[in-house]
Parts: C-alpha cells; sequence; structure tokens
C-alpha cells in the first residue's frame, strides 16, 4: 500500500507541476504570436490545466480501465463547481459576466446532458468522441467570436494575468522549453497516478470508478483550485469563474471526446457512473442557472451551499461505494 501512495502522490506532484508549466509556457507563447490575453485565458489557460484529465484518461483508457477515466471527467467537473467555485464565493462573493450567463454556462448544460446521452447504453464510442470534440470546436469560435466584443474591464483583468508585460525577459526558447517539459511531465504523472491509483482500488476492494471519482477527480483539479484561489487574492474575480466553468466544457468537450478516440472499442461505462454521478454532474450543471441568474453574483451563502453539497456527495461516495 506505502508504494501504491507514493506513486499517486508523486503522480499528482508532477500534474500539478507540469501543468503550471504548460499554462505559463503556452500563454507566454501564444502571448508572443500576438493572440489577444483574453482568448489566451479563455482557452489556453482553461485547456492547459484540463491536460492532467487528458494524460489520466487516455492512460486508462489504454489500460482499459475507462471507468476510472469518466469518473475522473465527472468527479473533476463536481470538483470545480461545487468545492472550488463554492469555495470562491465563499470567501468573496463573485459576480457574473454575461458571457458566462450567454456562453460558458448553456454549454456547460448542454455538454453535460450529451455526456448522460451518450453513455446510456454503456459505452462511449469513437464516433461519439468525435461528436464531442466537434462540439468543443465549435465553442473555442464561439468564445473567439464573443472574446472581441468583451468589455474593456475584463480584457485589461486578462492582459494583467496573461499579457506581454510578463514576457518581457523571457526568449521564445524558454518558453518553448517550458511547454515541452511542462508536457513530458504530465505524461509521465499521469501514468503514475494511474497506476498508483489503480492499485490502491485493488488493495482497498473499490471500483476504478470510485478512485477516479474522488482521489484522482480531486488531485487533478489541483491546477484549478491553484488558479482560482490567486485569482481570487488578486481580486480578478473573472478569471476565477471563467477558468472553472471553461475548463468543465473543455473536460468534457474535449479532453473526455479525444479519450474517447483511443480504444478501439470505446469507453465503457459503468452502471453507477450512468446512474449517479454523471447525472449529479448534470444536476451540478443545472444548479448553476438559478444561482447564477438570481442577481448575477454567487454569494457567500450560495458559496457555502456549494461546498456543503460537495461534502454530502463526497460522503455518499465515500459511505456507499466502499
Amino acid at each position: 500500500m506505502t508504494l501504491a501512495f507514493v506513486w499517486g502522490l508523486a503522480g499528482l506532484a508532477a500534474l500539478i507541476g507540469g501543468a503550471e508549466l504548460v499554462v505559463r509556457g503556452g500563454s507566454a507563447l501564444a502571448a508572443r504570436l500576438g493572440i489577444p490575453p483574453l482568448l489566451i485565458g479563455l482557452t489556453v489557460v482553461a485547456l492547459g490545466t484540463s491536460t492532467p484529465e487528458l494524460a489520466v484518461g487516455i492512460d486508462a483508457a489504454i489500460q482499459g480501465n475507462g471507468s476510472l477515466a469518466v469518473g475522473n471527467i465527472a468527479g473533476t467537473n463536481t470538483v470545480n463547481i461545487l468545492l472550488i467555485l463554492g469555495l470562491s464565493a465563499a470567501l468573496q462573493p463573485l459576480t457574473i459576466q454575461m458571457q458566462t450567463l450567454r456562453l460558458e454556462l448553456p454549454v456547460i448544460v448542454v455538454a453535460s446532458a450529451t455526456l448522460l446521452a451518450f453513455a446510456w447504453d454503456g459505452v462511449l464510442s469513437r464516433l461519439e468522441g468525435f461528436v464531442l470534440v466537434t462540439m468543443g470546436a465549435v465553442f473555442t469560435l464561439a468564445v473567439i467570436r464573443i472574446a472581441r466584443r468583451e468589455t474593456m474591464k475584463v480584457k485589461l483583468e486578462f492582459a494583467r494575468e496573461f499579457g506581454p508585460r510578463r514576457l518581457v525577459n523571457r526568449q521564445a526558447l524558454t518558453e518553448m522549453i517550458m511547454l515541452a517539459a511542462g508536457l513530458i511531465v504530465i505524461v509521465a504523472g499521469a501514468d503514475w497516478l494511474v497506476d498508483g491509483a489503480i492499485a490502491l482500488a485493488r488493495l482497498w476492494h473499490v471500483s476504478d470508478a470510485f478512485i477516479g471519482l474522488t482521489i484522482v477527480a480531486i488531485g487533478t483539479s489541483a491546477p484549478e483550485l491553484v488558479t482560482t484561489i490567486i485569482s481570487t487574492i488578486r481580486g480578478e474575480r473573472d478569471i476565477a469563474i471563467g477558468n472553472l466553468i471553461g475548463s468543465s466544457v473543455y473536460n468534457i468537450l474535449v479532453i473526455l471526446g479525444v479519450i474517447c478516440l483511443f480504444p478501439a472499442g470505446g469507453v465503457v461505462v459503468t452502471a453507477h457512473l450512468i446512474r449517479i454521478d454523471i447525472p449529479v454532474m448534470l444536476a451540478v450543471a443545472l444548479l448553476c442557472i438559478p444561482v447564477f441568474i438570481s442577481g448575477r453574483k454567487i454569494s457567500r451563502l450560495e458559496g457555502g451551499f456549494f461546498v456543503g453539497a460537495y461534502i454530502a456527495y463526497l460522503s455518499y461516495l465515500i459511505i456507499q461505494r466502499t
């Protein structure tokens, strides 16, 4: 058991460090290429913080542990919204921007419902993976279009976080090395984490899906947690919300979509994931609609409710699945 814990912890550490390198290196390169800071924040950062889920999912799917991959996505999205977004709002109320209401909120609901529909027969096929990736591409195009009309306040906020002023003394070669190193570290970390997680599942006599929903989901959400807390402390609230919702959308459409393209027979989804965990993820997305629309903010009370709801869900998993 000790060895499984060591491999798991080493994998988590590598995923967190690698994701930071990917986000910073990718953001720097994108800015050097003239990509607007707002688009960097909504695409490069959202995808960069989701690279741990991608690496873990591909590794798990190739090893025949598709339920761990799907459980990781469902668990991560639930963690992102209930725990991380809720914790951020509990610390300081979050104001909701119109882009989140008009684009990201509807898309996360549609993406979650689509995943539930695709998984209903117990298998996510390559064709369904291709459909998800296509939806992800359409979402990215919509983000680009809307970003051009974004307010100056939000543009300045993203520019402070990801803009060229942070890149004055960096060379393109250094940025490319950061990006490449981050990807290598993430791939290695994913392999260690999956091996450790599977070993723990066998030792504890629990399912791969349970490990994916809990330990792996919370661990791979660490980049989002770090980004959100830092953004909250700095008062850059749009980054906090945009990164979490955007990352959750990419987790389903791009990350899980790409994962489904690897196994020839598709990714197997267990009955518990279909009946409980994916519906919980969808219910969390639906819960955001009245919360986000009412006053266009998430209050401390609502943030506390989100955190409490996640603790209740996690308690259910521990009591019923172990």
